[in-house]
């Protein structure tokens, strides 16, 4: 089977297409167009000038991934694309560029969650996954943990109250004035700063639930910053050391505490801010001390892609096109 992927549930223009055999998935060819010189002006995503590139960027982004993926579509078996959740002006040019292509083609169309997406993208590691499996799944809007009992039966089972871990990246990145967006900054700053220097508030680390809540982490970045008076290189770099460590913590012992209630086999890592190498390091060090098999995609396909929503139209159920609407609110 041969799946073309279309996203556009934010700022990035991607395609891809995935070729599925035997429960092998091959990247045949992928593109993204990324707006980050446009939006860090900005310091944040402005809606409606990425749906705008969107509207630009789709049909050229399309054509070279089919080019580089030497494939013409009447070989394309259906199409995939992101319906929710997001920016709805961003889904909508993604979803009618999809719905025109299916009609277009004669193609059968399948409707992504794009939570449902990320995670997938650990099933373009072609490695054995072992059911069940709990999932973190990190992002600038989402911060939730997902069992897995088998290909297709997703439950959540934790989720922030306030700010997403990567919405917290942000905010506090935009604190410090140090750059957007805020996940790769901070954690670049954090490479030459004193993860000690501060011990700031870990919300909720010890509470007896599975929920996650940063709005705590990042008020105590403020108070300490209010403080300190100081906005030096130093203080920014131990200040981003801090801040990672304790986000990173507490995503890091919630997981391990819910994979041990539900008695999983594997613990897997996904979503955009799944590219930070601390955290990657530091789940994959304790899945491994705890017994769990552990699984992460590769950096390059943790961060919005349509690879992933190719996997997710292998698993997912087709339907008419006149039927499917975009739901910027969608809840795993």
């Amino acid at each position: 089977m041969i799946i073309l992927g279309i996203e556009s549930s934010c700022d990035e223009t991607a395609a891809a297409v995935v070729k599925i055999s035997g429960r092998r998935f091959d990247i045949l060819g992928h593109t993204i167009s990324s707006q980050i010189n446009i939006h860090k002006k900005y310091g944040g995503v402005v809606p409606e000038v990425a749906a705008r590139n969107h509207i630009i960027n789709i049909i050229p982004v399309v054509e070279q991934t089919l080019h580089q993926a030497k494939i013409q579509p009447k070989q394309i078996n259906r199409v995939a694309v992101t319906y929710g959740p997001g920016l709805i002006t961003s889904l909508m040019v993604g979803l009618e560029t999809a719905k025109t292509l299916s009609f277009a083609w004669q193609k059968p169309i399948v409707a992504i969650n794009h939570m449902r997406a990320h995670i997938y993208a650990n099933w373009l590691e072609n490695k054995k996954i072992i059911f069940p499996v709990m999932c973190l799944v990190v992002s600038g809007g989402h911060t939730e943990l997902v069992l897995i009992k088998d290909n297709s039966k997703f439950k959540k089972v934790g989720q922030t109250l306030d700010d997403a871990a990567g919405e917290a990246f942000d905010k506090v990145a935009k604190l410090l004035d140090v750059g957007y967006p805020g996940g790769p900054v901070i954690s670049r700053l954090a490479k030459t700063g004193n993860a000690k220097a501060f011990n700031l508030a870990r919300p909720m680390i010890n509470a007896n639930n599975l929920d996650f809540s940063f709005s705590g982490l990042k008020t105590s970045v403020l108070y300490a910053v209010q403080k300190a008076k100081r906005t030096d290189q130093k203080f920014k770099a131990d200040m981003c050391a801090s801040f990672q460590q304790a986000a990173i913590d507490v995503l890091v012992s919630k997981t391990i505490k819910a994979a041990q209630q539900y008695k999983v086999k594997t613990i897997m890592l996904s979503g955009g801010v799944s590219a930070n190498l601390l955290l990657r390091q530091t789940l994959s060090e304790q899945a491994g001390y705890f017994g769990f098999e552990f699984l992460m995609p590769r950096i390059d396909f943790c961060t919005d892609n349509a690879a992933m929503v190719a996997v997710a139209g292998y698993f997912g159920q087709t339907k008419p096109y006149q039927k499917i609407k975009v739901d910027p609110n969608l809840s795993l």
